[in-house]
């Protein structure tokens, strides 16, 4: 019997919640990889992987497009909880739990687009791919990838874990019929987010909207490196320590999509340069009304925006600009062992 969609996503479903992370994340990473690896057949490896220094490694995207890797719609059932092993290998639990719900949104889309064009919605297309060999010793990377999902990984020298650029969207933001209705899988970010710019006093309001009204897509899009903006809205040393506190727990959730491990060593420097950060905010400040949001650092980006389908369309993203495909540090290495 041909697996339906809805089969598929329970199978997927289990899969998050059996799978369970204890390995430290570069060695977790690098099983989950080589266990995938080995489940496929030579036509799908193939498919799968691409050199590290491959151009299609920054070729990242959130929409509805053709994409490159392996497909969890092409892959066996037995292969699907190996590609969502290596997922698991990055992502909290949280984050996983959203990830299924990202994913089964396109089911929602389905019906609400009643399939037009047809197969365009689909919770099974989204692809995995694996960017040079993984190694303990050597570096590489890889990726998993679809609509409003894209977690872009680098192991550096088998040690250091990478996972920027990272976004995750959701279409509707919130589900407004049918069996799924109050259904908000990025809510956290859209409430905190509000929260933090209502917490802040009229004279502190000011200096934090930049625009009243909120632009129709986060500012970096999907560009392949991304230069820190301008510091526009409030710096953190303008707030209270109670708006301080909320800007960092705003800050956390984001970082907190990662295992632990990497979530905590990300963190720790953002929230000691608490002072250094500052918050934008443009467009409505209630819900349904369009808005946006920005939270820079002296290392990383942070962009919320819901203004598409009525303010029911939200897209949301981390950009590293020191480690976004630990591009950097990769260059550096490389020079280093070419002067050896």
């Amino acid at each position: 019997m041909r697996p339906t969609p809805r089969r598929v996503l329970a199978v997927l479903a289990f899969a998050f919640l059996g799978l369970v992370a204890r390995a430290h994340p570069p060695a977790e990473m690098l099983k989950a990889a080589n266990d995938f690896l080995a489940a496929l057949s030579p036509e799908q490896k193939q498919q799968a992987t691409y050199a590290l220094t491959d151009a299609e490694r920054e070729n990242w995207n959130f929409v509805p497009i053709a994409r490159h890797g392996l497909p969890l719609k092409q892959m066996t059932e037995a292969q699907r909880p190996l590609a969502l092993a290596l997922l698991r290998s990055g992502m909290s639990e949280a984050a996983m739990a959203r990830a299924q719900a990202i994913m089964s949104m396109e089911l929602v889309l389905k019906e609400l687009e009643h399939d037009k064009p047809a197969g365009r919605r689909d919770p099974v297309n989204y692809f995995v791919t694996i960017f040079g060999t993984p190694s303990d010793r050597q570096s590489w990377g890889w990726r998993f990838e679809g609509h409003h999902l894209s977690f872009n990984f680098t192991v550096l020298d088998g040690t250091q874990v990478f996972f920027a650029p990272s976004f995750i969207g959701s279409n509707p933001a919130e589900v407004r019929a049918g069996p799924r209705t109050g259904e908000r899988p990025l809510g956290p970010e859209d409430d905190l987010g509000r929260a933090l710019m209502k917490s802040l006093d009229p004279a502190q309001q000011q200096v934090a909207l930049i625009d009243a009204k909120a632009p129709g897509e986060i500012v970096t899009s999907n560009r392949k490196r991304v230069d820190p903006l301008k510091p526009v809205g409030i710096a953190g040393r303008a707030l209270n320590p109670a708006q301080r506190a909320r800007l960092l727990e705003l800050v956390k959730l984001y970082v907190d999509r990662f295992r632990p491990e990497i979530a905590d060593a990300t963190y720790a420097p953002i929230s000691a340069a608490a002072d250094q950060l500052t918050f934008a905010w443009a467009g409505g400040l209630e819900r349904g009304q369009g808005n946006y949001y920005r939270i820079q650092g002296p290392t990383f980006l942070i962009e919320f925006d819901n203004t598409q389908n009525n303010a029911n369309h939200i897209h949301t993203v981390y950009r590293d600009f020191n480690g976004d495909f630990g591009e950097d540090l990769l260059k550096k290495h490389y020079l280093q062992e070419h002067a050896k």
